[in-house]
Order: C-alpha cells, then sequence, then structure tokens
C-alpha cells in the first residue's frame, strides 16, 4: 500500500500446498542502504522463476552502469528489474515452454531513494510496470481475490501506517481462511516516509499476539454485524414496510427452460387454489 505517510508491505511465505507437500519460502526481499535508500521486493508465482530474477537483480546494471544500488531514482530501478525479467525470461522461458510450463511471475516493487517521494510499482512476466496513484493505492498479487474487498472499502491516501497495517493482516486473514496456497509465517514491514530505513518489521506466526486477536474479533465482528442486519421482505407493499426485497407490485420472472413435451404432458394438475389480494377480494386460479 502507498499511503501519504509511507508504505505497507505484508506477503505470506506458502509457495506449495499440495495435499502431502507444502513448501514454505519467504516472498519478500529488502534491499537497504540507510540513510540512502529502502526498497523492498515481493513475489508471487513459479519460484525457480522468482529466485532467478532476484538473483539477476543483484548482478544486474543498465546501460549507464547503475544497478538498483545506484539508480538515481525508483523508476529507474524498476526498469532495472524489468530488464532482470526479461533477461531471466530469455533465458528460460522456451526450455520451460517445452515441459508446459508458462514464464509465470508478478512482483511488487516500492520503497524511497532519497530526493524523491516513496514509489510503489507492479511488475509484469514481460519486464513492464505500473505504479501506483492516489486513485489506486495498493497493489495485490498472487491469491489476491478473498481479501481484497476489505481493502477497497477502508484504504485511502489519507489511512494511517497503524491502520493499513490492521486491515492488511485482515485481509490476509480473510485470504487464510478461504485458501489452502495461502500460509503463515507471514511477514509484515511498514515503511516511514523520508526514514530511509526499516525500523518496524515482524515475522508473524500462529503464536503472534496481534494475529491471534485480529482472527478472533474480525470473525465475531462479521457475525454479529451480518446478524445485525434485517432479513429480506418479500411481497410486500413497498411503501407499507423496511428492506422489500420483492414488492407485490413486481412482475419478476425467471428465466425458464420448459420441459420436454412429454414431460409436460405428463405433469400433474395443479390443484385449485383462491388467491388473497391485499383489498381484500380473491379470485380462483389454477
Amino acid at each position: 500500500m502507498r499511503l501519504n505517510s509511507g508504505l505497507v508491505f505484508l506477503s505470506d511465505s506458502r509457495t506449495n500446498a499440495g495435499v502431502d507437500h507444502i513448501g514454505t519460502f519467504r516472498k519478500m526481499s529488502v534491499y537497504e542502504n540507510p540513510g540512502d535508500r529502502v526498497m523492498v521486493l515481493m513475489t508471487a508465482g513459479n519460484l525457480s522463476i522468482s529466485q532467478s530474477i532476484r538473483q539477476m537483480l543483484n548482478e544486474r546494471t543498465n546501460a549507464e552502469g547503475r544497478s538498483i544500488w545506484t539508480a538515481t531514482s525508483m523508476y529507474e530501478a524498476a526498469q532495472i528489474l524489468g530488464d532482470a525479467i526479461r533477461a531471466v525470461h530469455d533465458r528460460e522461458a522456451a526450455e520451460l515452454s517445452k515441459f508446459g510450463i508458462d514464464f509465470n511471475v508478478s512482483i511488487i516493487f516500492g520503497g524511497q531513494i532519497k530526493g524523491e517521494r516513496c514509489r510503489l510499482f507492479q511488475m509484469y512476466s514481460a519486464g513492464n510496470f505500473i505504479e501506483s496513484h492516489d486513485e489506486n493505492t495498493y497493489f495485490q498479487i498472487g491469491e489476491a481475490k478473498y481479501g481484497k474487498p476489505i481493502i477497497d472499502r477502508v484504504v485511502t491516501p489519507q489511512t494511517t501506517l497503524d491502520e493499513a497495517a490492521k486491515c492488511a493482516l485482515i485481509s490476509m486473514d480473510s485470504t487464510l481462511k478461504s485458501n489452502i496456497s495461502v500460509g503463515l509465517p507471514l511477514d509484515l514491514l511498514l515503511y516511514n516516509n523520508d526514514e530511509l530505513a526499516v525500523s518496524r518489521f515482524v515475522t508473524i506466526d500462529e503464536q503472534n499476539q496481534y494475529f491471534q486477536m485480529i482472527r478472533r474479533s474480525w470473525g465475531s465482528q462479521l457475525k454479529r454485524v451480518f446478524e445485525a442486519i434485517d432479513d429480506p421482505v418479500w411481497d410486500a407493499a413497498p411503501e407499507a414496510t423496511r428492506n422489500v426485497l420483492s414488492s407485490s407490485s413486481d412482475h419478476s420472472e425467471p428465466v425458464r427452460v420448459p420441459p420436454p413435451a412429454e414431460i409436460a404432458r405428463n405433469a400433474p394438475t395443479v390443484p385449485r387454489q383462491i388467491l388473497a389480494h391485499q383489498d381484500g377480494s380473491s379470485k380462483q386460479a389454477s
């Protein structure tokens, strides 16, 4: 997340979730030269590809001879990372395809270099990237769909780092609850604007007190809010009550698939019944 006050990064550590094999590798890497720059890289996708990219990034320089350690801006550092992704693709993609393996990697890359503001990028398999702006304050990669709604509802550029961290942990817990391919431990890093050093980082496991509280309270609070919402009212006069889902004046019908003719011919006859109207009158219907 890129906020007015800084950056929040959160990653899980599960890379394989088979029935009899669960792999754990940390997905967050920090490039820090205190007082000059702090950069954070998080990966999702094929583990061998992402590890090759990280290794390539350590050795990569651009045409001007600059590496991510000497790049003059985060944008230039992202370009160097994109070049590393393309170099690994050129070296490995064709061979991987022979075994039916796609070149699949997604990367979040962000941080701050002295002299400019915090910046955040999402990198793609082709080495291209997009940058976060106020209209899109965060990026998610990997299994993002389960935890996305809470972030969309809560986080804005004005959100504080601690509130954003709380939201990120709730988002991750929602994903952990619904998808076995995401697992503990988690790495959480909060970066304050212009600090140019890592001061708040924690690895979170099952015993982490705050994360245990998040898991307990978020589930119970969700259930409490759910139970407090009224059930829908069916077939009511809209002006007569609240929470009307279906009114007596509606003429909604589902898209019905007719049964085969021989089935329809053999269908039992529906008994005649009396339909009562709200005005007190009635009529027969069959």
